[in-house]
Protein backbone atom coordinates (compact mmCIF):
# COMPACT_ATOMS: atom_id res chain seq x y z
CA UNK A 1 0.00 0.00 0.00
CA UNK A 2 1.70 3.16 -0.91
CA UNK A 3 1.77 5.61 1.54
CA UNK A 4 1.10 8.77 -0.65
CA UNK A 5 -1.05 9.65 -3.84
CA UNK A 6 0.42 12.11 -6.72
CA UNK A 7 0.07 13.86 -9.54
CA UNK A 8 1.26 16.25 -12.25
CA UNK A 9 -1.01 18.17 -14.77
CA UNK A 10 0.53 20.00 -17.55
CA UNK A 11 -0.69 23.60 -17.76
CA UNK A 12 -0.65 26.66 -20.56
CA UNK A 13 -1.97 30.26 -20.17
CA UNK A 14 -5.64 30.45 -22.41
CA UNK A 15 -4.34 33.60 -23.66
CA UNK A 16 -1.19 34.21 -25.60
CA UNK A 17 2.08 32.96 -24.17
CA UNK A 18 2.56 34.68 -21.49
CA UNK A 19 1.78 34.41 -17.86
CA UNK A 20 2.26 36.40 -14.86
CA UNK A 21 3.58 34.30 -11.51
CA UNK A 22 3.04 34.89 -7.74
CA UNK A 23 5.20 37.49 -6.18
CA UNK A 24 6.72 38.13 -2.80
CA UNK A 25 7.75 41.26 -1.08
CA UNK A 26 11.30 42.26 -1.46
CA UNK A 27 11.40 39.60 -4.17
CA UNK A 28 9.33 39.75 -6.52
CA UNK A 29 8.71 36.66 -8.87
CA UNK A 30 10.61 33.33 -7.35
CA UNK A 31 12.96 32.02 -9.80
CA UNK A 32 14.92 29.02 -8.85
CA UNK A 33 17.31 26.52 -11.34
CA UNK A 34 16.34 23.61 -11.89
CA UNK A 35 18.46 20.48 -12.83
CA UNK A 36 17.46 17.85 -15.50
CA UNK A 37 20.12 15.43 -16.70
CA UNK A 38 22.46 17.20 -15.10
CA UNK A 39 21.71 20.64 -16.82
CA UNK A 40 20.80 23.93 -15.18
CA UNK A 41 16.92 25.11 -16.32
CA UNK A 42 15.68 28.43 -15.25
CA UNK A 43 12.52 27.77 -13.75
CA UNK A 44 9.64 30.00 -11.96
CA UNK A 45 7.47 29.55 -9.17
CA UNK A 46 4.16 29.84 -10.17
CA UNK A 47 2.09 29.24 -7.35
CA UNK A 48 3.02 28.71 -3.77
CA UNK A 49 2.68 25.57 -1.89
CA UNK A 50 0.42 27.73 0.70
CA UNK A 51 -1.33 29.56 -2.24
CA UNK A 52 -2.39 26.63 -3.74
CA UNK A 53 -3.81 25.34 0.06
CA UNK A 54 -6.47 28.11 -0.23
CA UNK A 55 -7.55 27.52 -4.05
CA UNK A 56 -8.05 23.71 -2.92
CA UNK A 57 -10.13 24.80 -0.18
CA UNK A 58 -11.76 27.51 -2.36
CA UNK A 59 -13.10 24.83 -4.32
CA UNK A 60 -15.29 23.85 -1.51
CA UNK A 61 -16.93 26.87 -0.78
CA UNK A 62 -19.42 28.33 -2.25
CA UNK A 63 -18.28 32.25 -1.88
CA UNK A 64 -22.11 33.71 -3.58
CA UNK A 65 -23.96 32.00 -0.47
CA UNK A 66 -21.04 32.28 1.96
CA UNK A 67 -21.30 28.12 2.59
CA UNK A 68 -19.96 25.31 1.57
CA UNK A 69 -20.82 23.62 -2.15
CA UNK A 70 -23.72 21.53 -1.95
CA UNK A 71 -21.58 19.05 -2.59
CA UNK A 72 -19.91 18.72 -0.04
CA UNK A 73 -23.16 19.27 2.46
CA UNK A 74 -23.78 17.46 5.96
CA UNK A 75 -19.47 17.78 6.74
CA UNK A 76 -18.82 19.37 10.05
CA UNK A 77 -17.63 23.35 10.08
CA UNK A 78 -17.59 26.53 12.16
CA UNK A 79 -19.71 29.70 10.91
CA UNK A 80 -18.44 32.57 12.63
CA UNK A 81 -21.61 35.24 12.83
CA UNK A 82 -21.21 39.44 14.62
CA UNK A 83 -22.87 38.75 18.21
CA UNK A 84 -26.16 39.63 18.71
CA UNK A 85 -26.82 38.85 14.75
CA UNK A 86 -26.77 36.33 12.27
CA UNK A 87 -24.58 38.56 10.14
CA UNK A 88 -22.07 36.09 8.54
CA UNK A 89 -18.03 36.98 9.02
CA UNK A 90 -15.97 34.14 8.44
CA UNK A 91 -15.62 30.26 8.94
CA UNK A 92 -13.26 27.92 9.80
CA UNK A 93 -13.13 26.81 5.70
CA UNK A 94 -12.23 30.52 4.97
CA UNK A 95 -9.36 31.63 8.19
CA UNK A 96 -5.83 31.09 7.41
CA UNK A 97 -5.55 29.34 10.73
CA UNK A 98 -8.79 27.54 9.90
CA UNK A 99 -10.22 26.36 13.95
CA UNK A 100 -7.24 28.44 15.44
CA UNK A 101 -8.60 31.44 14.05
CA UNK A 102 -8.60 34.20 16.46
CA UNK A 103 -12.44 35.28 14.88
CA UNK A 104 -13.11 31.74 16.02
CA UNK A 105 -11.06 30.92 19.71
CA UNK A 106 -12.47 34.47 20.45
CA UNK A 107 -15.78 33.34 20.09
CA UNK A 108 -18.43 32.31 22.16
CA UNK A 109 -21.49 29.10 21.50
CA UNK A 110 -23.99 29.28 24.15
CA UNK A 111 -22.03 31.70 26.03
CA UNK A 112 -19.17 29.40 26.44
CA UNK A 113 -15.71 30.87 25.04
CA UNK A 114 -14.17 28.65 22.06
CA UNK A 115 -10.88 28.44 23.46
CA UNK A 116 -11.89 26.32 26.13
CA UNK A 117 -14.65 24.15 24.14
CA UNK A 118 -11.42 23.29 21.72
CA UNK A 119 -9.60 22.75 24.42
CA UNK A 120 -11.74 19.97 26.25
CA UNK A 121 -12.73 18.43 22.58
CA UNK A 122 -8.98 18.06 22.18
CA UNK A 123 -8.31 16.47 25.78
CA UNK A 124 -5.66 19.11 26.48
CA UNK A 125 -4.99 19.13 30.08
CA UNK A 126 -1.93 20.32 32.28
CA UNK A 127 0.61 17.25 32.67
CA UNK A 128 -1.20 15.28 30.49
CA UNK A 129 0.35 13.50 27.17
CA UNK A 130 -1.31 14.91 23.53
CA UNK A 131 -3.83 11.97 22.59
CA UNK A 132 -3.40 12.37 18.98
CA UNK A 133 -6.00 9.74 17.71
CA UNK A 134 -8.14 11.29 20.16
CA UNK A 135 -7.20 14.94 18.88
CA UNK A 136 -7.91 13.98 15.34
CA UNK A 137 -11.53 12.63 15.76
CA UNK A 138 -12.18 15.73 17.95
CA UNK A 139 -11.04 17.85 14.88
CA UNK A 140 -12.62 16.03 12.60
CA UNK A 141 -16.17 16.61 14.47
CA UNK A 142 -15.27 20.32 13.98
CA UNK A 143 -13.65 20.95 10.69
CA UNK A 144 -12.38 17.71 8.66
CA UNK A 145 -10.36 19.94 6.01
CA UNK A 146 -8.20 21.04 8.99
CA UNK A 147 -6.98 17.24 8.71
CA UNK A 148 -6.51 18.03 4.85
CA UNK A 149 -4.82 21.45 5.22
CA UNK A 150 -3.92 21.52 8.38
CA UNK A 151 -4.06 23.27 11.28
CA UNK A 152 -1.51 24.53 14.88
CA UNK A 153 -3.30 25.42 18.20
CA UNK A 154 -0.82 27.60 19.13
CA UNK A 155 -2.44 29.33 21.98
CA UNK A 156 -0.90 28.64 25.42
CA UNK A 157 -4.00 28.32 26.84
CA UNK A 158 -3.95 25.01 24.34
CA UNK A 159 -1.59 22.69 26.23
CA UNK A 160 0.63 21.41 24.37
CA UNK A 161 0.29 23.63 21.43
CA UNK A 162 -1.26 20.05 18.93
CA UNK A 163 -0.53 20.77 15.41
CA UNK A 164 -1.77 18.75 12.22
CA UNK A 165 0.32 18.74 9.16
CA UNK A 166 -0.95 19.81 5.76
CA UNK A 167 -1.92 16.16 4.33
CA UNK A 168 -2.84 17.68 0.95
CA UNK A 169 0.03 19.48 -0.87
CA UNK A 170 -0.08 21.38 -4.46
CA UNK A 171 2.44 23.71 -6.71
CA UNK A 172 2.47 25.43 -10.05
CA UNK A 173 6.09 25.53 -11.46
CA UNK A 174 7.28 26.71 -14.80
CA UNK A 175 10.05 25.09 -16.56
CA UNK A 176 12.75 26.89 -19.62
CA UNK A 177 11.39 30.14 -18.30
CA UNK A 178 12.26 33.55 -20.06
CA UNK A 179 10.88 37.20 -19.35
CA UNK A 180 8.96 38.89 -21.34
CA UNK A 181 9.25 42.99 -20.75
CA UNK A 182 6.77 45.03 -22.09
CA UNK A 183 5.02 48.05 -20.58
CA UNK A 184 2.34 50.44 -21.18
CA UNK A 185 1.06 54.50 -19.97
CA UNK A 186 -1.57 55.17 -18.28
CA UNK A 187 -3.59 58.16 -20.00
CA UNK A 188 -4.93 61.40 -18.50
CA UNK A 189 -8.09 62.64 -21.15
CA UNK A 190 -8.64 65.62 -19.31
CA UNK A 191 -5.43 67.09 -17.29
CA UNK A 192 -2.69 67.02 -19.42
CA UNK A 193 -0.17 68.91 -17.52
CA UNK A 194 0.51 68.89 -14.03
CA UNK A 195 1.52 72.07 -11.71
CA UNK A 196 2.13 71.92 -8.26
CA UNK A 197 -1.22 74.16 -7.82
CA UNK A 198 -3.13 71.23 -9.12
CA UNK A 199 -3.18 67.36 -7.65
CA UNK A 200 -0.41 64.91 -9.55
CA UNK A 201 0.40 61.39 -9.98
CA UNK A 202 -0.11 60.61 -6.10
CA UNK A 203 -3.82 61.00 -6.72
CA UNK A 204 -3.99 59.54 -9.93
CA UNK A 205 -3.71 62.29 -12.07
CA UNK A 206 -1.53 62.36 -15.65
CA UNK A 207 -0.39 60.37 -17.51
CA UNK A 208 2.06 58.11 -16.52
CA UNK A 209 4.19 55.34 -18.44
CA UNK A 210 4.60 52.10 -16.92
CA UNK A 211 6.63 48.93 -17.65
CA UNK A 212 5.76 45.90 -16.76
CA UNK A 213 7.42 41.61 -17.10
CA UNK A 214 5.58 38.44 -17.47
CA UNK A 215 7.16 35.51 -18.37
CA UNK A 216 6.94 32.77 -20.74
CA UNK A 217 7.99 28.93 -20.52
CA UNK A 218 8.40 25.73 -21.93
CA UNK A 219 6.16 23.76 -19.44
CA UNK A 220 4.15 24.84 -16.85
CA UNK A 221 3.50 21.56 -14.57
CA UNK A 222 0.55 21.34 -11.63
CA UNK A 223 2.08 18.67 -8.70
CA UNK A 224 -0.14 17.24 -5.78
CA UNK A 225 0.87 14.84 -3.54
CA UNK A 226 -1.38 13.69 -0.82
CA UNK A 227 -0.53 11.59 2.77
CA UNK A 228 -2.30 8.87 2.25
CA UNK A 229 -0.25 7.26 5.49
CA UNK A 230 -0.79 10.54 7.37
CA UNK A 231 -3.80 10.27 7.53
CA UNK A 232 -4.18 6.76 8.01
CA UNK A 233 -1.88 7.33 11.05
CA UNK A 234 -4.61 8.90 13.18
CA UNK A 235 -6.64 5.51 13.46
CA UNK A 236 -9.69 7.55 12.84
CA UNK A 237 -12.45 4.71 11.46
CA UNK A 238 -11.95 3.80 7.84
CA UNK A 239 -14.78 5.60 6.31
CA UNK A 240 -13.89 8.72 7.86
CA UNK A 241 -10.09 8.07 6.41
CA UNK A 242 -11.45 7.27 2.96
CA UNK A 243 -13.93 10.54 3.09
CA UNK A 244 -11.20 12.80 3.86
CA UNK A 245 -8.61 10.99 0.90
CA UNK A 246 -12.10 11.10 -1.23
CA UNK A 247 -12.38 14.96 -0.01
CA UNK A 248 -8.81 15.89 -0.99
CA UNK A 249 -8.57 14.13 -4.57
CA UNK A 250 -12.53 15.86 -5.32
CA UNK A 251 -10.13 19.51 -4.71
CA UNK A 252 -7.34 18.37 -7.33
CA UNK A 253 -9.67 17.30 -9.72
CA UNK A 254 -12.22 20.27 -9.29
CA UNK A 255 -9.39 22.82 -9.08
CA UNK A 256 -7.89 21.23 -12.44
CA UNK A 257 -11.62 21.80 -14.09
CA UNK A 258 -12.43 24.65 -16.31
CA UNK A 259 -12.11 28.56 -15.06
CA UNK A 260 -10.71 27.22 -11.44
CA UNK A 261 -7.23 28.14 -12.61
CA UNK A 262 -7.78 31.96 -12.99
CA UNK A 263 -4.81 32.92 -10.45
CA UNK A 264 -4.53 36.52 -11.08
CA UNK A 265 -5.57 38.99 -13.77
CA UNK A 266 -2.47 37.70 -15.74
CA UNK A 267 -2.48 34.35 -15.00
CA UNK A 268 -5.27 32.10 -16.75
CA UNK A 269 -4.22 28.83 -16.98
CA UNK A 270 -5.54 25.47 -18.37
CA UNK A 271 -5.39 21.89 -18.62
CA UNK A 272 -3.84 20.86 -21.50
CA UNK A 273 -3.12 17.17 -20.66
CA UNK A 274 -4.53 13.87 -18.65
CA UNK A 275 -3.77 14.31 -15.39
CA UNK A 276 -0.62 11.85 -15.15
CA UNK A 277 -0.53 9.47 -11.49
CA UNK A 278 3.31 8.82 -10.26
CA UNK A 279 5.01 6.16 -8.73
CA UNK A 280 1.97 3.95 -8.92
CA UNK A 281 -0.59 6.05 -7.80
CA UNK A 282 -3.73 5.03 -8.72
CA UNK A 283 -5.45 7.01 -11.56
CA UNK A 284 -7.13 10.47 -10.46
CA UNK A 285 -11.14 9.46 -10.58
CA UNK A 286 -13.30 11.99 -12.53
CA UNK A 287 -15.48 14.51 -10.84
CA UNK A 288 -18.73 12.86 -10.95
CA UNK A 289 -17.32 9.42 -9.50
CA UNK A 290 -15.56 11.60 -6.29
CA UNK A 291 -18.60 13.78 -6.45
CA UNK A 292 -20.67 10.45 -5.81
CA UNK A 293 -18.40 8.83 -3.36
CA UNK A 294 -18.81 11.76 -0.80
CA UNK A 295 -22.35 11.72 -1.16
CA UNK A 296 -22.08 7.74 -0.19
CA UNK A 297 -19.31 8.48 2.33
CA UNK A 298 -20.66 11.74 4.62
CA UNK A 299 -23.91 9.72 6.02
CA UNK A 300 -22.01 6.93 6.96
CA UNK A 301 -19.42 8.96 8.45
CA UNK A 302 -22.21 11.24 10.75
CA UNK A 303 -21.96 9.02 13.99
CA UNK A 304 -18.44 9.93 14.36
CA UNK A 305 -18.54 13.46 13.26
CA UNK A 306 -21.15 13.96 15.86
CA UNK A 307 -22.90 17.01 13.71
CA UNK A 308 -23.84 17.53 10.48
CA UNK A 309 -23.16 21.16 9.19
CA UNK A 310 -22.50 24.45 10.65
CA UNK A 311 -21.60 25.08 14.49
CA UNK A 312 -22.08 28.71 14.53
CA UNK A 313 -20.57 30.94 17.21
CA UNK A 314 -20.75 34.53 18.15
CA UNK A 315 -17.62 36.86 17.72
CA UNK A 316 -17.38 39.86 19.32
CA UNK A 317 -15.11 42.20 19.36
CA UNK A 318 -13.15 43.10 22.83
CA UNK A 319 -10.37 44.39 21.78
CA UNK A 320 -6.48 44.23 22.56
CA UNK A 321 -6.20 42.67 25.91
CA UNK A 322 -4.40 45.04 28.45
Amino acid sequence: MTNRLMYEAELAPVMGSTFQPTGFPDLGAATFTRFEDGQEVPSLLVESVQSMANRLEATAWDEANDRPVSALDGLPWVRVVRAGTDEFLTSSRLEAHRLASPFIHASTLDRKPMLELIRERLGLAKDTPLNRSAMAAAVAGLDPFCLIHGVFFSQKDWWGQPKFLRTLSAVIEAHHVERAHSGGRKSDRVRHQLSEESGGTAEGYGSVPFARTEWTAKRIRASFVLDTGLLRSYGLPETVTELLETVALWEIRSLLSDGNLRLRTACDLELISEVEPRRNSAPLPELDELTSRVARLVPACAEVFGSSGPLTVQWADKGKKK
